[in-house]
């Protein structure tokens, strides 16, 4: 197992490279001049020059990510053009907040996606699951602003129950779970039930059932174990998504998240902060991934003997 996660490990390491080499090269791509925004419209050639020298602009594009990956590697992420904070605390601080509503939102979907799979799979070809399939089909399709906003008007706006944004508390943080749980949940139901269907037609489940054994430990123990390894995939790629997805959401709900930040980044031109953001969303998604193939090789360890 040690010889597999080490391996894993150095897999992940041109990924993290491919990923500050093309955010730092899409950048300074982007249209608009940070020392420009930093001195104002009006400043005058030597300030431009002055604020260019301060930040690494003058030097060529080469340098400047050499510079940006020496410093990256040391825990400095550089000065924000905007707030002329330290990067790495800011950044770092935001992510906290959007990791901590990613997972409880991975696992609001997890819970209601596996057991509606698995509760569809049980029942399959019947109005129960019908009923499942079509409000899957609908989750999937509606817009996580959209539902942001009708849970705000109906729990915020007309019943009064919940705050309709910012942080604060453990109800600030319910509209928000609900809608990015709702929206990965459809997905993970979809797959379970597909899953489980394929593991409860093999002979093992008849021969099990056969023998007399409680429905309850056929289909969690034997049948839902086997079943989930397809599952655990989809669940490491959800929480990049639903990580993506609170972008929106704590735009919505005005949540101090690593989106929100992100977006204002953008629109101010701060260079090093949307360079610092997405680094450590990039470091996120890589070790949730790592954690997810490790979790996939310990359920079912055929994988590990293989890929060791």
């Amino acid at each position: 197992m040690l010889r597999y996660t080490l391996r894993r490990l150095v897999l992940f390491v041109p990924v993290l490279v491919g990923v500050s080499l093309v955010s730092f090269g899409l950048l300074h791509l982007i249209p608009g001049d940070p020392a420009t925004i930093l001195a104002g419209v009006e400043s005058r050639p030597e300030e431009l020059q002055a604020v260019r020298h301060e930040f690494g602009l003058d030097l060529p594009l080469p340098v400047q990510y050499g510079r940006y990956v020496a410093r990256a590697l040391q825990g400095d992420l550089g000065i924000s053009v905007h707030t002329r904070e330290p990067v790495a605390a800011t950044v770092v601080g935001r992510m906290r907040f959007s990791a901590l509503l990613t997972v409880l939102s991975l696992t609001l979907a997890v819970v209601i996606g596996v057991s509606a799979g698995v509760l569809a799979a049980l029942r399959h070809n019947s109005w129960l699951d019908s009923v499942i399939m079509l409000l899957a089909l609908i989750g999937v399709s509606l817009p996580s602003f959209w539902l942001g906003l009708l849970l705000l008007l109906v729990f915020a706006g007309m019943l009064h129950v919940l705050p309709a944004g910012g942080s604060g508390g453990a109800q600030h943080l319910v509209l928000p779970v609900v809608v990015l749980g709702l929206a990965g949940a459809p997905v993970i139901a979809r797959l379970t039930r597909a899953a489980m269907l394929e593991v409860l037609g093999q002979d093992y489940i008849r021969t099990l059932r056969a023998h007399g054994l409680p429905e309850v430990v056929v289909v969690c123990r034997h049948g839902l174990r086997n079943a989930l390894n397809p599952v655990i995939t989809v669940v490491g790629l959800q929480f990049g998504l639903l990580l993506a997805g609170a972008v929106i959401v704590e735009t919505v709900f005005a949540l101090p998240g690593i989106g929100r930040l992100m977006i204002t980044a953008v629109f101010a031109r701060d260079y090093p902060v949307i360079q610092g953001g997405m680094m450590l969303i990039a470091v996120a998604v890589v070790l949730v991934n790592l954690a997810t193939d490790l979790t996939y090789a310990w359920v079912n360890p055929r994988i590990r003997g293989e890929r060791a």
